[in-house]
């Protein structure tokens, strides 16, 4: 555009950008676009895409990743390790390992123990060591020695005798020391399911004799032992959810919750969970179902995009419909509708002759207003306007 064409005057014409009105440069051509992608902002073997390039929308471009991790306005972190976390995620003498790194498969890895290698725990440090001897399962006065503290190896530790039965020994539970007439498991004082051991049957009754559970684990001296189970020792639950057994009686089974780990979602009692990812707060939520979001606008809800922002307006200027020397706008010209029509003028000559004569209405000057529905789904309201100031809607002016 140049506001004024005299000889005398130069170097005031304006170039405009037709896809952003907003961006305007004197005396020369204007910067109409900027791919922000030119500049390789992204990392090593990742996608670059810029779904606006005008120079006045940054920021917008996206990152994604080979494995479908995308991030926008900077580079995505592609992979993330969780074995080289700090501190370590696995305990002293484990070994971690994550089977997919990508940045969108977290709380996968696994810690082996050393000593046994079938011995592997999800999303957590494995128990490695269990020295049965712990909870005094050979009694008072017996010695225990558990030869494999492993934890998968259990029931082999061993009760030995004192003097002068030392050489009387028995794996798994307490020894028969000696054999008298004072057996305090006769009748069994434990509860039902339990076994009974009484180590000194020589002496008085001395109130030592062992209950075990035949069920669960536990053991008690002189009473009835409290049996347990916790269901989450044998990770029932999937890669990624923690397990938590509220009750961890033998008499309730199967209680155990199955919970999904962030930013995943899902619960299940019983059972593993179905983890589900939701993306609209990043079609189907399931955790291997990615990019099928939808964006609509609020403006228009027929107008829907898949796996990104919608584009929910549309300037019909930007195709340059109008004619040489027309200027568009998106804008309806309207005439106000509280303006009424002029009244006819009395014309008096005399006080007995007074025709009337009607005089021309005279319209209203036309106003500008704004265009009510930029959608694009809302098309063929644009005006052009001539410099003589005919306006036609929807085509060019003549």
């Amino acid at each position: 555009n140049d506001p004024d064409t005299k000889a005398s005057v130069s170097h005031d014409f304006t170039c405009t950008c037709d896809s952003d009105m907003t961006i305007v440069k004197i005396d020369g051509p204007a910067t109409c676009t900027k791919d922000e992608c030119t500049t390789t902002p992204c990392g090593t073997g990742q996608t670059c895409n810029d779904p606006n390039t005008s120079p006045s929308s940054t920021g917008d471009y996206t990152c994604t990743c080979a494995n479908g991790v995308v991030t926008t306005g900077g580079a995505a972190t592609c992979d993330n390790d969780e074995c080289t976390a700090t501190p370590a995620p696995c305990g002293t003498g484990q070994t971690c390992n994550d089977p997919n790194p990508a940045a969108n498969m977290l709380h996968d890895f696994t810690c082996t123990c050393d000593n046994d290698m079938t011995i592997v725990k999800t999303d957590g440090p494995a128990i490695c060591v269990n020295d049965e001897c712990s909870t005094t399962p050979c009694g008072m006065t017996q010695t225990c020695n558990d030869p494999q503290t492993s934890a998968a190896k259990t029931g082999d530790f061993v009760c030995t005798c004192p003097a002068p039965n030392m050489a009387t020994t028995n794996v798994g539970g307490p020894a028969m020391c000696s054999m008298g007439s004072n057996d305090e498991c006769m009748p069994n004082p434990c509860a039902t399911g339990q076994s009974c051991v009484d180590p000194d049957q020589a002496s008085a009754p001395a109130n030592d004799f062992i209950c075990s559970c035949t069920t669960g684990t536990g053991s008690a001296t002189g009473m009835a032992a409290t049996c347990t189970t916790d269901e989450c020792d044998a990770s029932p639950c999937g890669a990624g959810q923690t397990c938590n057994d509220p009750d961890t009686s033998v008499a309730v089974m199967n209680d155990f919750v199955c919970t999904c780990t962030a930013p995943k979602s899902g619960m299940m009692t019983g059972s593993a969970a179905t983890c589900l990812l939701d993306e609209c707060n990043a079609m189907n939520p399931a955790a291997n179902m990615l990019h099928d979001f939808t964006c609509t606008c609020d403006s228009d809800m027929s107008i829907v995009k898949v796996d990104g922002p919608a584009t929910c307006s549309s300037d019909e200027c930007d195709a340059m419909p109008c004619g040489t020397g027309q200027t568009c706008s998106p804008v309806a010209l309207v005439r106000p509708a509280t303006t009424p029509p002029p009244l006819p003028l009395p014309l008096v000559t005399s006080p007995a002759l007074a025709p009337t004569v009607s005089l021309p209405l005279v319209p209203p000057p036309l106003v500008r207003s704004t265009d009510p529905n930029t959608s694009p789904s809302s098309t063929g309201d644009y005006t052009c306007t001539c410099t003589n100031g005919v306006v036609t809607t929807g085509g060019a002016a003549t």
